[in-house]
């Protein structure tokens, strides 16, 4: 691994290409967006896309879309219909419902894609994993369990958790043994949900804004069982808002890819007023930028992007249920060129390529 100094500019760049899904006005699925997808290579070679679709009163559901590919480059999509709806008693509630965000990792060393997703129950959002082999038929292996941690001294089971993504790669543990790991961005504040509670965050936490965390799964445990991967343990802070474009929250994005330097990690940074609970954040900015993490501690930031490398400027980018927002949650490799798939003002999807910008 060649090391970065921290005060370096990271040498990548996102260039938009274009709109890639916009919603179906025939379609009552898709009356409120398609946006955050994730994406995956099927078995026939064909790359899927898995847009977050919100029908009327916020009611989200996971669909898949074949991916057109033109000269190289993702120009639009095929829908194939919905893979995950919630049906679960923990993606609803009695006045809500919805999976949503998911961020796909395929993971060679099992063999299969792991989905996590967003579950929207009675408590509000819930981190959940789903598997496939084949990308059609995803099976839930429920929600994830946070093991406790004495010196946190508190039990993250009970915070809301979104932006969650695994690495597509065993690392080492913080124990030393063979691990999956995956990024989470837990939310301190319960005032939404029992007014008065304030934000009690775990020990040692003096930033309580939302921060990218790190988990891991015992690499061991989860080759013997595959619902392993839903127990998680020696969860630490990794990034918290540091530059201007990050002023009010940090969230993980795609799976982290492998580049000469490390774990480089898409991730959004948010600027602006933060809403309470469910709410949508009107008047907040999301922006993307980058990270590089270490090979061998993926918990370490090695450098990070001072500037965003895409902020919302185009009409889809700005107008649409929660405007001004570019939102990355998928990256994939096509004809030697790396795309980023994004969410855009909460409505479409579109796409940039990931351009290294020197050696």
């Amino acid at each position: 691994m060649t090391p970065l100094n921290t005060d370096t500019a990271l040498p990548y760049a996102l260039n938009r290409v274009g709109v890639i899904m916009s919603p179906d006005p025939g379609d009552p699925l898709e009356a409120e967006g398609v946006l955050n997808p994730g994406t995956a290579w099927g078995p026939d070679g064909e790359l899927y896309l898995f847009p977050r679709m919100v029908a009327a009163g916020n009611v989200s559901r996971i669909g898949r879309a074949r991916v057109v590919i033109e000269n190289g480059v993702p120009v639009g999509v095929e829908r194939r219909g919905v893979v995950l709806s919630p049906d679960e008693g923990f993606e609803r509630g009695a006045g809500n419902a919805g999976v949503e965000d998911p961020r796909i990792t395929f993971l060679p060393d099992l063999g299969v894609h792991v989905m996590t997703y967003v579950a929207y129950g009675p408590l509000g959002p819930r981190p959940a994993l789903a598997v496939s082999t084949d990308t059609v038929a995803w099976r839930r292996l429920g929600p994830l369990n946070f093991t406790y941690q004495p010196d946190l001294a508190t039990d993250l089971n009970f915070f809301p958790n979104k932006d969650l993504v695994f690495f597509p790669e065993i690392v080492p543990g913080p124990d030393g043994r063979p691990s999956f790991a995956m990024l989470h961005r837990p939310m301190w504040d319960l005032d939404w949900l029992r007014p008065g509670e304030g934000a009690p965050a775990p020990a040692r936490i003096a930033d309580g804004r939302p921060s990218i965390w790190i988990a891991y799964a015992d690499a061991e445990a989860v080759s013997r069982d595959l619902s392993a991967l839903t127990s998680m343990r020696h969860s630490a802070p990794v990034a918290g808002p540091e530059m201007p474009f990050e002023a009010a929250k940090i969230g993980a994005g795609p799976p982290p890819l492998r580049v000469p330097e490390g774990w480089l990690l898409i991730h959004h940074g948010v600027t602006g007023p933060v809403a309470k609970g469910f709410e949508l954040s009107h008047g907040a900015v999301y922006r993307a930028g980058g990270m590089l993490l270490d090979s061998d501690d993926p918990a370490r930031v090695l450098a990070r992007s001072p500037e965003p490398w895409l902020s919302p400027e185009t009409h889809e980018e700005t107008v649409g249920t929660l405007g001004n927002v570019v939102f990355p949650t998928a990256v994939e490799r096509i004809e030697g060129t790396v795309y980023v798939f994004y969410g855009m003002a909460d409505s479409s999807i579109g796409v940039a390529a990931l351009e290294r910008t020197a050696d």
